[in-house]
């Protein structure tokens, strides 16, 4: 049976087996480069990726491809994903590969593929070159020998400043950053400078292993408690490729992706910049944004789990504005793949104009009861075709009523399965959401 590449959000896993082996990374170079080269010469790819200590090798083995394959590579070096996708946009480029495992710690890496518009490759795309790959034979030939340069990467801050209406629109703004000691390390801290914020950071000394370890938006305490010291009004904490951002308030509380896409929607709606006059929002999203957006006359419209889905959704509807909780979040005005900084920098604007702090621009947003937990897992069968897992379900489902929801998922980019329940209170839906993961590992659990 042929072994998958491609999950959710690219290819992911350990370097140095399989997909992220050296005869596959290259054999994935080279079918993307024959791919990319059908119907005009030298095609243009832009290459770049996270902080990791293995990032430069699998660019190498990349390179070695789609060099073998007439591509034209420009090498970015250490850059965010968003920027990857800028830059492709930007020269016209064929395509964009950003290596990064995103929010995943050390050892995983991976590849995501972006299309010459900016947006992340299809599933129907992605099949066909995995289609080709497991057609081609594996390249015998020394690595490519690839230099950064550096400029690449300017036009991409140039833009995210300017997306701001002035030269210091941050001006008086005191925040916490935390880099993840990741993409975001070399660029974020000088980018909030340059709009005249006053900025402390944290977690912004990459040294190749340390990339999501105990910080960032999957660990974003030691960046709350920061705020909650003083004297900064407002944190800030990326992923390990920064396109994704979280937030703290004032006090130290933690804003997930429903308080970007609340704050970020009403703020378009007020200047007639919500297209449909509704946003996007995942499965996973809690009832309050619906809630309080539809009593500001915005609709929320839900979709499968996914920035991938989540910005299908949007161009289909004709929408602007999507996101999950996790803040990754897209404004299809201004980017066209979730973007950490730029969502960074345009709510901490919001709040900065405003003149009032987070959490009371937060006040009208209710939280219901919500309970998010996972549970590794050896296989990915359909979970309700578990006979303990839907008998589980259908319980905690029967005591839920009309009163709240389930949704069972699992990880699209690691071995886990999600149980999300909302309800009456975090009592119940803490013990409800532990009957369901007592069944899931009894069935599938890691042994």
């Amino acid at each position: 049976m042929t072994r998958r590449l491609f999950g959710t959000d690219g290819i992911r896993g350990p370097v140095g087996t399989f997909p992220l082996d050296r005869a596959t990374v290259v054999t994935l170079g080279s079918a993307l480069g024959t791919t990319l080269a059908a119907g005009r010469d030298q095609p243009l790819v832009v290459l770049g990726g996270d902080t990791r200590e293995s990032t430069p090798e699998l660019c190498r083995w990349l390179a070695t491809g789609l060099l073998s394959s007439g591509c034209e590579i420009h090498y970015a070096g250490t850059v965010p994903t968003p920027a990857v996708a800028f830059v492709t946009r930007e020269l016209g480029a064929a395509c964009g590969v950003a290596v990064s495992a995103s929010h995943n710690p050390m050892p995983d890496n991976g590849v995501k593929l972006i299309d010459g518009d900016g947006f992340k490759w299809t599933p129907e795309a992605e099949s066909a070159l995995e289609k080709r790959l497991h057609a081609g034979a594996a390249l015998e030939s020394q690595d490519a020998s690839i230099e950064p340069d550096a400029s690449l990467i300017e036009g991409y801050i140039g833009y995210l400043a300017t997306s701001l209406p002035s030269e210091r629109p941050l001006a008086g703004l005191t925040v916490v950053l935390d880099c993840a000691n990741g993409a975001a390390a070399p660029y974020a801290p000088a980018l909030f400078e340059r709009l005249g914020a006053e900025v402390t950071v944290l977690c912004a000394e990459p040294d190749g292993a340390n990339i999501n370890q105990g910080c960032g938006s999957t660990h974003p305490q030691a960046m709350a408690a920061a705020v909650a010291s003083g004297p900064a009004v407002l944190g800030i904490a990326f992923d390990g490729d920064a396109d994704r951002a979280l937030f703290a308030d004032e006090t130290g509380t933690v804003r997930d992706g429903d308080a970007t896409l609340y704050l970020w929607g009403r703020a378009l709606a007020e200047r007639g910049d919500l297209d449909g006059g509704a946003i996007v929002a995942t499965s996973m999203s809690n009832l309050g944004l619906e809630v309080a957006l539809r009593d500001a006359g915005i609709e929320v419209v839900r979709c499968d789990v996914g920035d991938r889905v989540v910005v299908d959704t949007m161009r289909r509807r004709g929408l602007v504005l999507g996101g999950e909780q996790s803040g990754h979040i897209v404004e299809l005005g201004l980017s066209t793949t979730g973007d950490g900084m730029l969502t960074a920098i345009q709510l901490a604007h919001i709040v900065h104009e405003s003149g009032l702090s987070l959490s009371e621009l937060l006040s009208e947003l209710p939280r219901f009861p919500q309970t998010l937990q996972n549970i590794r897992v050896r296989s990915k069968p359909d979970l309700l075709s578990l006979p303990s897992v839907a008998k589980a379900a259908a319980e905690v489902e029967r005591q839920l009523g009309d009163r709240g929801r389930l949704v069972l998922r699992y990880s699209g980019t690691e071995p886990l399965a999600r149980v999300m329940i909302e309800g009456p209170d975090q009592e119940t839906i803490e013990r409800l959401a532990g009957q369901l993961l007592e069944a899931i590992g009894s069935e599938i659990g890691m042994r």
